[in-house]
């Protein structure tokens, strides 16, 4: 039904989907249409299930980093197959209790995988056709990887990451790649192995490899 493809350098799917905020309120949410219509980079991050275990600790991890990411014109939105009131539910329980009171950013809720679909980052192991019926059935759970988007202001996605269920991410390698891409976009030079805001980039020709490591 699904299958990956990779959409770094591309457009980000123009999907309109439900989402859920802190108030309560459902609306729908393009993140294409908020990168480039608000000129801002977009974090998307998709986790696996509400009320479960790693994925709190990731939606709290974006919480306590949002204020870095703001600087950097970044919008942070999460993302599941769960329904908005299911987000909204979860919204209502205490950090301590496995809840995820204080989250203030949006999240959406692919319930109908219209999106998450597209993108191909869907947990289906095997898919059966039955004759009689005509159905096809999936093994696995049909939810989301751990999967990271991040878009330019143009909507065209520069990083992609999918981690396995029981793999939580590094909120902080995030910001570094978003420090790195501006760097190339606004100084033109491409950066090294381990770079990071304010560390020595280079000029992408072999004056400027050989500049850099004469200097590193």
């Amino acid at each position: 039904m699904y299958k990956h493809m990779a959409v770094v350098g591309k457009k980000f799917p123009n999907i309109a989907v439900n989402a859920m905020n802190e108030m309560g309120d459902t609306f729908t949410l393009n993140v294409f249409e908020e990168a480039t219509k608000n000129n801002k980079k977009v974090l998307l991050f998709w986790y696996p299930k509400d009320f479960t275990f790693v994925c709190p600790t990731e939606l709290h991890a974006f919480q306590e980093a949002l204020t870095e990411f703001e600087k950097r014109n970044v919008m942070v939105i999460g993302a599941s197959c769960d329904t908005p009131e299911v987000h909204f539910a979860w919204l209502n329980i205490p950090k301590d209790d496995g809840g995820i009171e204080g989250v203030t950013y949006p999240i959406l809720a692919d319930s109908n995988r219209n999106l998450s679909g597209q993108l191909g980052i869907l947990d289906i192991t095997n898919e059966r056709y039955d004759e009689e019926t005509g159905i096809v059935q999936v093994d696995g759970d049909n939810v989301t990887y751990r999967a990271t988007y991040l878009i330019d202001e143009e909507g065209t996605v520069f990083h992609e990451g999918i981690n396995h269920m029981p793999v939580g991410r590094n909120v902080q390698e995030f910001l570094r790649l978003i420090d790195a891409f501006t760097h190339v976009q606004e100084k033109g030079e491409v950066c090294p192995a381990n770079w990071e805001d304010g560390k020595t980039a280079m000029n992408a020709n072999r004056d400027g490899v050989a500049s850099y490591f004469s200097q590193n």
